[in-house]
């Protein structure tokens, strides 16, 4: 019996600016400085690779933009690489974001925000694991009520937390007697690969963007709002990243922001505002990562609903329930396995999403190679191509996204040779699973 239940288009410019916003920046803008500053060795490079990895990102972005208006498909990067590459590419793609990187990246966020909470309020860490629990649980009822609900907490929590931004960027243009710009660091992280690694330790920053499209099916306009959303996103936190280093680094010496670590962002915004600035700071920072959470719980599950959908993944995560037009089957079950991997493999989620990650820029470099096989084909006779989004500085814009993702792959490969071989055995397990699902869906 065919499905009568279809995702809601609810979803305008304003959540789709916040999805992508949201999604991207959580805990990272507050905690990296120190660790790309030391890697860079100075305050210029420091910027210059924030600015690179941003530049990239945009890049990135703009490519996938022109792909998403042509195929406005819920499912994001799994429907992109399945139309592109057909199906076995595209269900590698879903597999290993759906099964792997999601419960992983979702428990590891939940897990900082749970760490940061429990030293806020004074309890024992090893109460963080239940914390955590309980935040999953949290964005996972959000997300069961209408797509508006999730998408209006997006909104809220990316308001919040551009708060803090704003006022770190402000207070080190203004108040800040450091020279930003030239100041060298005495300890240098002399075995990371320099600059270069700088790059990178930004670009995983950056990542999480493309997560809007796997809700292209519910945005009001997909041709319209999904390239205005990620293109408007990504330059709001290209702009976020680099301004909050530039006000960190005229804020303080950079040694001293070495020295000082994670608590770096702390210690401007005491500066400024004392202690009860700091307490304001670790509130709007969980916050952040709440949104961040509710991002990757609103887009990861439509994948899984897609691939579903298609005869790939087990057919109860395709169904939607009526009242809410939710795929709450597989909300539940994204949710499930984060809390079952937070639960057993506490100490161990950080590393398999960054393995995750190494996968997904190789797929991710496929899209972009996307483009061009979609302006070659033109497949598609009721696209009118004068009001189509395109790629701007073709194809330039494209082979700097194409150049920053073959970066990225080949400076993990060798710098965690291992950590990439894993990544690609995780990928190989999905192989009988989808023979098995496409054997099924043929017969």
């Amino acid at each position: 019996m065919a499905q009568d239940v279809e995702l809601k288009r609810s979803m305008g410019i304003w959540s789709g600016l916040s999805l992508v916003v949201g999604t991207v920046i959580g805990s990272g803008i507050f905690f990296k400085q120190a660790g790309v500053l030391q890697t860079a060795g100075s305050s210029t490079l420091g910027l210059l690779a924030w600015l690179a990895g941003g530049i990239i990102t945009l890049a990135a972005g703009l490519t996938i933009a022109e792909i998403g208006a042509r195929l406005p498909k819920t499912g994001g990067l799994y429907s992109y690489i399945e139309s592109l590459y057909g199906p076995v590419a595209g269900f590698l793609t879903g597999w290993m974001q759906v099964v792997i990187y999601a419960p992983a990246v979702i428990a590891s966020i939940a897990g900082y925000a749970a760490f940061l909470t429990a030293n806020f309020l004074g309890v024992s860490t090893k109460y963080a694991t239940w914390i955590s629990v309980l935040y999953v649980v949290f964005i996972a009822a959000v997300n069961l009520f209408e797509n508006r609900v999730a998408a209006g907490f997006q909104v809220l929590t990316t308001s919040i937390k551009l708060i803090p931004i704003a006022i770190l960027i402000i207070y080190g243009l203004f108040f800040g007697k450091v020279d930003a710009l030239g100041q060298t660091v005495t300890h240098t992280v002399t075995h990371g690969g320099g600059f270069g690694m700088a790059i990178l330790a930004t670009l995983f920053a950056y990542d999480g963007w493309i997560l809007l499209a796997n809700i292209a099916g519910e945005l009001k306009n997909p041709r319209r709002d999904l390239p205005r959303s990620l293109v408007g996103g990504v330059s709001i936190i290209v702009v976020a990243y680099v301004g909050v280093s530039f006000g960190v680094y005229h804020a303080l010496p950079s040694d001293k922001i070495v020295a000082l670590q994670n608590n770096a962002t702390f210690a401007v915004v005491r500066a400024a505002f004392g202690d009860l600035g700091g307490r304001a700071l670790s509130i709007a920072i969980i916050i952040s990562m709440l949104g961040t959470l509710n991002g990757k719980m609103m887009s990861f599950p439509r994948m899984a609903y897609a691939m579903s959908l298609d005869g790939l993944f087990p057919k109860y995560l395709s169904k939607l329930t009526r009242k809410t037009q939710e795929p709450t089957n597989a909300i539940l079950t994204v949710a499930g396995m984060t809390i079952a991997l937070a639960i057993i493999y506490t100490n161990g989620v950080d590393r398999l999403s960054d393995i995750a990650i190494f996968t997904i820029w190789i797929f991710y470099t496929a899209a972009f190679i996307g483009v061009f096989i979609l302006r070659h084909k033109k497949t598609d006779a009721t696209l009118d191509e004068k009001t189509l989004f395109k790629t701007p500085l073709f194809p330039i814009t494209p082979l700097v996204a194409i150049f920053g993702a073959l970066f990225v792959i080949f400076s993990t490969i060798i710098n965690d040779f291992t950590g990439a071989v894993i990544s690609l055995l995780l990928v190989a397990v999905g192989l009988p699973v989808f023979y098995y699902y496409n054997h099924r869906r043929q017969h």
